[in-house]
Formats: C-alpha cells, sequence, structure tokens
C-alpha cells in the first residue's frame, strides 16, 4: 500500500486546463518557481551527500515479504516507493497544487482537454543505466490498471482512456472527459523498468529487486530485522533544479521493531537517528532521559499547515447493524471526545470536523445556494440534516451534557427498533445488540474503554478485538470487520481519489478504500461534480456539498488530529535547513532535506 499512499499524495496535487508553462503546471493560480529556478527554497542546494540516517519504521507490519509495492498481497518494506521510483512530475512541499518537471521536461494539454502529453528527459536513467522511455511509462500505467495491483489505483485512473507511445521519449494519455486533475493524477504514477521481473506475471514479481529511477536502491537486508537503501551515485537528477538539496544521505538504514515499546527504549539507547510520535502519552511522559539531557537527542514539534485530515472510527455498513443511519448516530453519541482528550492525550489533539478541515474545501454553517443547486436534486433520499448547518461532532462539556447525549441515543435506537431488555439492547427478534472493534495493536483498548462503558450504558456491548497486522491487513481487504480506525490523509486539492475512499463502485471491489461501504448515489454525484470542476469557484461547492452529505449520514465518527510534527531526533548526527516547509510531511521531509554530520 505504500506505493498507493504516495501516488495518492502525488495525484491529490491536481492541475489546471490549459497550463501557463510547459516546465509545470499549477492547479488554480500562477506556478510559484520561474522557468529557471535553480533550487526549492526549503533546501540547501549545498548540502553534503553521504553519512547514514537511521530510521525505524512506524508501520504496524512486523516485518515485510516482498519488495513489490504495488501489489495486493503481502508487506513492503517502509520507503521503498519514495525512495526508489520516480514519477513524470513532482509537487513541492510550500505549494499545494503545483506540479514540476522530473522524468519529464516537457507537458503539455490538449486545447479540449482531452489528452496530456509528457516528454521524457533525455538524460532519465534507471538503476541499472538504461533509458526510461515512453514504453517504460506505458508498461507502468499498464500495470497499475491490471489485474494483480491494488484497485485503488484502477479507481484513480477510471477517466483515463490510455496511454499510448508517440515516440521513444514521448508518450500520451488520452482521457474520457477533460478532467483538471488527470495531467497530475498520471503525472504521479511510479515509472518503473520493463525488465523487472523479466516478464514474470505482476503479481509474481514478489522478491525481484525494483529496477526504478529513484535516487535510493537496495542495499543490505536482515530480513525480518531491517533494510539499507543506498544512495545511487549516478542518480541521473541529482543536479536538476527538483532534486538540489535533496536524497543527502549515503545510506538510509530502516530498523524494525513489533511494538511501541521496544522502540521507544531502542531510540533512547541511541540505537537510531530520528523517530516520529503519534502517542501524546508518550510523548508527554516518556520522552526524557540521559541522551536528552546531553542535548544528543532533541524533542522538537515542527508546526505545518496540511490538511487535518479525517482520522476516524469507521463503521462498516455492510454489517446489518450499522445499516440504519440512526444507530450510526447514536453510537458517536456516545464517544466522548473531551474526556478522552483531557485523560489520556494531555490536550495534545483537536477534534476533526468533516473531510477537509484546514483547507480552503473546509465546510461550516449554513449551505450557500451553489450548494443547495447540488443538493437539491437528492433532497428525497438525504437526512434533512445535510440541508442545514454543517453537523459537527457532538461536544461533552460535562457529565450532564453527556447524560444528554446518551437520552438522545436512546431515543435514535428505539426509533430503530431496538429496547433494553434486562440490561442488553435488543430487536423485535430478541437478538442483542453486539459490535466488535478491530486493532492491531492491544494498546487500541485504552482509548475504547470510554466508549465501551458509554455504549453499555445504552445495552450495546463492544468487544475489543486485536490481531495481528498480517490478518488485520487482510481482514480490511476482505472488509471483515465491525468498526475499526483509519487515519485517512487530507488534501488541500480533492478529486477521484474520493472515488475509491466513498464512491459506490469501489464497496463491492475488496481492497478498495472505500472500508464504510458507502453506496449512495448523492455522495457519487457529489464526487463527480468535484472532479469536473473547471475553476475553483466550482469545486468548492461540490466539495462541502460532499462533507455535509457524509457528516449527515454518520458513517464516520470523526476523531483528531495533530497540528504538529512531533519529532525525536539526534542532534549530533543531523543537520536540518533552516527553512521548514509549510507542507512537510512528517518524516519524509527529513529524509528528503536533512543530511549527515558526519558524511
Amino acid at each position: 500500500m505504500q506505493g498507493l499512499r504516495l501516488f495518492l499524495l502525488l495525484a491529490a496535487l491536481a492541475l489546471a486546463l490549459p497550463a501557463r508553462a510547459d516546465y509545470a503546471y499549477a492547479l488554480w493560480g500562477d506556478v510559484k518557481e520561474p522557468a529557471d529556478f535553480t533550487h526549492f527554497p526549503y533546501v540547501n542546494p549545498d548540502a553534503p551527500k553521504g553519512g547514514l540516517l537511521r530510521l525505524v519504521s512506524n508501520s504496524r507490519a512486523s516485518t515485510f515479504d516482498k519488495y513489490n509495492p504495488f501489489t495486493i498481497r503481502g508487506s513492503a518494506p517502509a520507503y521503498l516507493s519514495a525512495l526508489m521510483f520516480d514519477t513524470l512530475l513532482t509537487g513541492s512541499l510550500d505549494e499545494t497544487a503545483t506540479g514540476y518537471g522530473l522524468l519529464a521536461e516537457d507537458v503539455s494539454v490538449a486545447p479540449d482537454g482531452l489528452s496530456a502529453t509528457f516528454r521524457l528527459r533525455s538524460g532519465a536513467r534507471f538503476h541499472d543505466g538504461k533509458p526510461v522511455t515512453a514504453e517504460d511509462v506505458k508498461h507502468s500505467y499498464d500495470t497499475l490498471v491490471g489485474p494483480y495491483v491494488s484497485p485503488g489505483y484502477k479507481t484513480m485512473l477510471y477517466e483515463v482512456a490510455g496511454c499510448d507511445v508517440i515516440d521513444a521519449r514521448t508518450v500520451r494519455f488520452r482521457f474520457k472527459a477533460p478532467n483538471r486533475e488527470l495531467p497530475l493524477t498520471v503525472g504521479g504514477l511510479p515509472i518503473f523498468s520493463r525488465d523487472w521481473g523479466a516478464g514474470k506475471p505482476f503479481d509474481q514479481v514478489v522478491m525481484d529487486t525494483p529496477i526504478g529511477s529513484g535516487p535510493y536502491k537496495i542495499g543490505p537486508v536482515n530480513f525480518g530485522k531491517d533494510i539499507t537503501y543506498v544512495l545511487d551515485p549516478h542518480y541521473w537528477a541529482r543536479d536538476l533544479p527538483v532534486r538540489k538539496g535533496t536524497a543527502n544521505f549515503g545510506r538510509i538504514e530502516v530498523k524494525i521493531y513489533k511494538d511501541n515499546t521496544a522502540r521507544l527504549e531502542a531510540l533512547k539507547a541511541g540505537e537510531f537517528d530520528l523517530m516520529r510520535f503519534f502517542s501524546a502519552g508518550d510523548w508527554a511522559r516518556r520522552v526524557n532521559g540521559k541522551r536528552f539531557d546531553t542535548g544528543e537527542l532533541v524533542k522538537a514539534e515542527f508546526r505545518h499547515k496540511l490538511p487535518t485530515g479525517f482520522q476516524s472510527y469507521v463503521l462498516n455498513t455492510r454489517r446489518p447493524l450499522l445499516q440504519d443511519r440512526r444507530v450510526r448516530e447514536a453510537l458517536g453519541l456516545a464517544f466522548d471526545y473531551e474526556w478522552m482528550n483531557r485523560q489520556l492525550f494531555y490536550g495534545a489533539y483537536q477534534r476533526v470536523h468533516g473531510l477537509f478541515g484546514n483547507t480552503r474545501c473546509e465546510t461550516n454553517g449554513e449551505p450557500t445556494a451553489a450548494e443547495l443547486a447540488l443538493l437539491d436534486p437528492w433532497r428525497a433520499e438525504l437526512p434533512k440534516a445535510a440541508f442545514g448547518p454543517m453537523v459537527l461532532p457532538p461536544v461533552t462539556e460535562s457529565p450532564m451534557v453527556l447524560r444528554e447525549h446518551l437520552r438522545r441515543a436512546q431515543q435514535l435506537l428505539k426509533q430503530a427498533g431496538w429496547a433494553v431488555q434486562d440490561g442488553v439492547l435488543k430487536n423485535a427478534q430478541g437478538e442483542p445488540f453486539v459490535l466488535e472493534y478491530m486493532d492491531s495493536s492491544e494498546g487500541g483498548v485504552r482509548t475504547i474503554f470510554a466508549w465501551q462503558r458509554n455504549l453499555a450504558k445504552l445495552g450495546i456491548v463492544l468487544k475489543f478485538r486485536s490481531v495481528d497486522f498480517a490478518l488485520y491487513q487482510q481482514r480490511l481487504q476482505k472488509f471483515d470487520f465491525d468498526i475499526t480506525t483509519i487515519a485517512f490523509q487530507g488534501t488541500n486539492n480533492p478529486g477521484q481519489e474520493f472515488a475509491d475512499l466513498f464512491g459506490s463502485k469501489a464497496a463491492d471491489q475488496e481492497d478498495s478504500g472505500n472500508f464504510a461501504g458507502v453506496k449512495n448515489p448523492a455522495v457519487d454525484a457529489m464526487i463527480q461534480a468535484m472532479v469536473s470542476a473547471k475553476s475553483l469557484q466550482q469545486m468548492l461547492p461540490a466539495c462541502h456539498a460532499l462533507d455535509r452529505i457524509m457528516a449527515a449520514e454518520y458513517y464516520l465518527i470523526p476523531q483528531w488530529s495533530a497540528s504538529t510534527h512531533r519529532m525525536v531526533y539526534d542532534g549530533w548526527r543531523l543537520a536540518k535547513p533552516d527553512v521548514v516547509p509549510p507542507y512537510s510531511p512528517g518524516e519524509m521531509w527529513v529524509v528528503d532535506t536533512w543530511w549527515s554530520k558526519k558524511p
């Protein structure tokens, strides 16, 4: 899934049609950097090359069993996609909607918006020294829409009609209809050599070393414990403006630990140089010790302007118990976020409000006339709440307010045909209301304990089930769960990826991103309006309308987000640029732009 995450991130940087310049595309405005720019302003163009960066994998997978990050089965090593595969276009960390040429030196969009043509750089090379050709681009596209790859790619590329080789260095993507984001969607495809796997079916390309064109190759590997990526001394793009001052470490070693406690103790023991923290408890109480006192380890929070995302409890509406909107709303009313933030998170988080927090798509207040124009055709199918003020998660200011929430939840459950009998909530057939929360970590029980307690007051039994990561991943792929947590990434420029997250077609497609099982024609219509918008003024009402529907249908119970990257790094070994880019992606900012003091 790593490759898909990178692809979705790049695809989110959608482009306008037509573009002003052929070296870069911008979505709604001007390209920030001029055609003759020498490097991005947030890098050190003179950063020394060499040295070792020691990382720890934050993946819940306890190991890896393949080198192919694109196929459905198995787990690939952390960071492999980002380090080994270049793309036709690449984004910058201080813009939200611009793509600059990487493998492609030139990109142009047809006047009718039905195709985008990319001219490859003559110096672009794969790790084996062979040139990157148009045939390789077509092969990558054809493979990623083929039968063996995570279906999210196929969903993302649904509006692409095909890919044609014009000549050895020119490739053209054809689109089914004009679409503002498709040039960068295809521009964000990971490109790999036709020789990777020697012609085998792609699902049999498992441990074959990837042949990409990125700055790093696979080096020493200790299965189950670590993997090392080695900087390619002949990396073809090292002097390009978009790559100047990046990929500075000679080696990047990624260690694997099976639990958070082991990772934290290894950090304190000096076994790696960087660790990002997602646990507020660890950050507040356990990030201390001798190496922090001496300044060897630095505890720092880096503020960013990234979208909040919409990390949520996902309610799988494929399950009969969760198909009634009133039941889903009742479950959310029993969730006391304010208590959790005080008692467990030390006040470190903010509640997620909708799909588009911290972006211009964020939805507030009453719908505008443009939003209502999109929503009105669906008035008979949608709840009334979608047409009023934006539905926000309930706020529990005191125990009295919580009791009011629970009384409201009781009313909703009664309306849905449920009643408490001998302390247990049952339906007309006498069946009890029992749900299972699935997690890949035993520590997850701590965060749902208060929710379990409140649900028990309603007569609902919420069981906690911890499974190992391999089984967790398999059950997610098959949608075999009642409730789980998904950390959905946000985007400043939403587009076709939302068809994978919430589109009706994706609901029945195994391993899609539609974990909630949303099959709602109004949602499909809003996603289509969002994707087909020709201007920001057209896109924003569609985003807001989608947000209102999702909130009013209670498919998700919003969780929390943070406005900083919490990281500990070795201040004696690592150096960083003076500028923190506003859209820095956590530890990948370190991997891309920091350097070693001991090369």
